[in-house]
């Protein structure tokens, strides 16, 4: 196995990855990443990849794999097995994640599933093996809710439901307070709920469940979500992802567990610091969803000192490897630090001039590697608006600041209105949870609020990218049952009506609020004296 012996089959893990670090354009944007962070020495869990081209194959059998594919991952997982010391199926179970490696990266367009080898008989191994039933079952739910999800269209709020359900009789306040008895019940009625939906059970062979997960991840390429990314990005030319088969990490184990995503420096104004987001006991769907509001970020550094000053040091052992500031998903089980991908960070323009600007001043890059850095950004474009100077707005409400600057426009309550709405206006679209479905709602809107969600979930990372004002996890938005209604407060309002938010501080404005506008006067100065000829000296050799 690996680059000798299967052109289509890399390893990852164990400082030992095949040969030089993977391309980009075989083993997809996320395996290039993993296979230079397991050359620097950063912890990351063992990985097979099955190449673009892989996939590639499956499109011109018509979205099948081969009939040999089965037998041909057993020997591919073989090697997992061994690095891990596990068995698929055995007494000490092997579980793994398997996970999209597009060429370029499309943070949340593809899919993902965790968890995958448990079963009935294989949750009985996890909990031998870790003394850890409430993670054995919590994982075990997950899985099920991801495969009927991902490999069988199921809606989200149907897992959604019955999950609030438990957590309201069991008067907890989240799922993670549910003791392991309550877990296993929740589980198990999601296994039957997935059968009713679909008539089909979770597989019972481990081997099997692979597969059809490999399947939905290659089908998601050609997701209406991810062909809108790739034309709003100009990556139509891009043929297919790769996929990442990879030994779990678990942030669901207990109090000094959990998952996490960072940010190099602050995605939104370019500033030099670590831009975190963590949740104890999570898994990184958690995380990156935008399912979940809220980041235990200060408590990490408070109870896991150890692991935060591994990510302050990672920091810049990334950007020198990197070259430019990076977005890496990561997750701590028992306290101990995995790195699980790592790219160039989605950014606004702003912080995009700035960041250009202090990574050549730091040494890190050159002018010239600058320039290129910021040949899609228009220059001239470049600002951000802020409540006009003495302002005595009161906001009604205040969310997770997300971004940069000010929006004003008129509530749109789902993405199709968004579009409509604004050929006509500027628009607000007003959400519980921002879902990569609605990338065309993002492209359409000035901003976006959400109820629930992370600063580093997938859609406030596209949103950033867009130029989007973003403001997530406001808890005082409560979307109403009844027709294109919001209460924000005490206050409601309906589809049309006017909001301003304010991505810097969280704030959410009643009605239409004056803004002033600012450019980067500093950074474009700077930048316009690296296109300056260079002075001829006056002297002769």
């Amino acid at each position: 196995m690996g680059a000798t012996t299967t052109p289509e089959v890399f390893w990852i893990g164990s400082r030992q990855s095949d040969g030089a670090p993977i391309a980009a354009a075989i083993g997809g944007n996320k395996a290039a990443g993993l296979s230079r962070l397991d050359s620097l020495g950063l912890r990351v869990p063992p990985a097979i990849v099955l190449s673009t081209g892989f996939c590639e194959e499956y499109f011109e059998r018509g979205g099948t794999l081969g009939p040999d594919f089965p037998q041909q991952l057993a020997g591919y997982v073989r090697r997992l097995e061994e690095s891990t010391r596990t068995r698929l199926g055995g007494r000490h179970p092997l579980l793994v994640s398997v996970r999209s490696s597009p060429p370029t990266s499309m943070p949340g367009m593809l899919d993902t599933i965790l968890n995958v080898g448990l079963t009935e008989s294989t949750v009985r191994g996890v909990i031998r093996t870790t003394g850890n039933p409430a993670l054995a079952w919590d994982a075990y739910r997950r899985l099920v809710r991801s495969f009927a999800e991902t490999v069988h269209d199921v809606p989200a709020g149907v897992f959604d439901r019955l999950t609030s359900r438990y957590v309201t009789d069991a008067r907890a306040s989240a799922v993670q307070d549910l003791d392991p008895l309550t877990l296993r019940s929740l589980a198990r009625e999601s296994a039957d709920l997935m059968r009713a939906l679909t008539g089909q059970p979770l597989p019972g062979d481990p081997l099997m469940q692979i597969v059809r997960a490999v399947d939905a991840v290659c089908r998601s390429w050609n997701s209406a979500r991810a062909r809108e990314y790739r034309r709003l990005n100009g990556l139509e030319s891009l043929s297919a992802t790769a996929v990442l088969i990879q030994a779990m990490v678990f942030g669901n184990a207990g109090g000094a567990s959990g998952s996490g995503v960072g940010f190099t420096r602050d995605p939104t104004d370019g500033r030099d610091e670590l831009y975190l987001d963590f949740l104890f006991n999570a898994q990184g769907e958690d995380v990156v969803s935008g399912r979940q509001a809220g980041s235990d970020a200060a408590r990490l550094r408070r109870v896991l000192p150890g692991v935060h000053a591994e990510l302050e040091q990672a920091k810049a052992r990334l950007e020198a490897e990197f070259r430019d500031m990076q977005d890496f998903e990561f997750t701590v089980q028992d306290g101990r630090l995995y790195f699980l991908q790592t790219r160039a960070g989605k950014r606004t323009p702003w912080a995009a001039l700035q960041i250009a600007v202090d990574l050549v001043s730091a040494g890190i890059i050159d002018a010239e590697t600058a320039l290129q850095q910021l040949t899609n950004v228009d220059l001239d474009a470049v600002e951000r608006t802020r409540l006009e100077p003495g302002s005595d707005e009161v906001p009604i409400a205040t969310g997770i600041p997300s971004s940069l600057g000010v929006a004003v426009g008129a509530i749109a309550f789902d993405p199709v209105r968004a579009q409509q709405m604004a050929l006509e206006q500027p628009v607000i679209l007003v959400r519980s949870e921002i879902s990569p479905d609605d990338i065309a709602g993002l492209a359409a809107a000035s901003g976006v609020l959400t109820a629930f969600g992370g600063r580093t979930s997938h859609a406030a990372v596209v949103a950033r990218q867009m130029g989007r004002v973003c403001v997530v996890g406001c808890r005082a938005l409560r979307l109403e049952s009844g027709p294109h209604r919001c209460s924000i407060g005490d206050r409601t309002f309906r589809e049309g009506e006017s909001i301003t938010i304010d991505g810097e501080t969280g704030h959410v404005y009643k009605g239409r609020v004056a803004v002033v506008t600012e450019k980067p006067l500093d950074a474009l100065a700077t930048i316009a004296g690296w296109r300056q000829p260079s002075p001829i000296s006056n002297g002769s050799a």
